[in-house]
């Protein structure tokens, strides 16, 4: 009789599908039937999803780190600016009267080539440090999750277990 409650008990176990799904076998302990084992598994997966509901609720916020990449725009308007300076010279050299203008027109003109240039470097820097502080922003967010849904089936798992427990019930993986 008591080998027939076991098989009758596994496949149950087996065919019980609930919102949380629990992958140990339940071992009845007191003998009872397969209607009071389901009544049971059902009412601890109940609690095991309430557990873990409120476990992730009271996952707190990611905090905010200060590593976050800085100096963007200033890098990018100092490499845009002897680009600029570099570009201009080089321009200034294809013409044979660039040789003949005054030498301070000859570095107003790489100034000017610089400032734009710089302008340019500023804002490309600027975009790609927020692109870089978005990814940063994502990684951390996805690994907090990661660590909270962790944490709510650890503490949902314990839940289920500590019911069946009380209930008589073993459980083997």
């Amino acid at each position: 009789m008591r080998y027939q409650t076991l098989i009758g008990t596994c496949s149950l176990i087996a065919t019980l599908g609930g919102a949380l799904a629990h992958a140990e076998t339940v071992i009845p302990n007191k003998g009872q039937s397969p209607e009071q084992i389901q009544i049971d598994v059902t009412q601890c997966q109940a609690e095991a999803k309430t557990t873990y509901d409120q476990a992730l609720a009271a996952t707190p916020a990611a905090p905010t780190t200060s590593t976050a990449p800085s100096g963007g725009r200033a890098r990018g308007a100092a490499a845009g600016a002897a680009a600029g300076a570099a570009a201009a010279q080089v321009r200034g050299n294809r013409y044979e009267n660039y040789d003949k203008i005054d030498s301070d027109v000859q570095q107003e003109y790489r100034q000017n080539q610089a400032k734009d240039a710089a302008v340019a470097g500023a804002v490309v820097g600027g975009a790609k440090q927020r692109q870089s502080r978005r990814q940063q922003q994502q990684t951390q967010e996805q690994q907090t999750q990661q660590q909270s849904s962790a944490s709510a089936d650890s503490a949902s798992q314990q839940a289920y277990s500590s019911c069946m427990g009380a209930r008589g019930y073993s459980l083997a993986p």
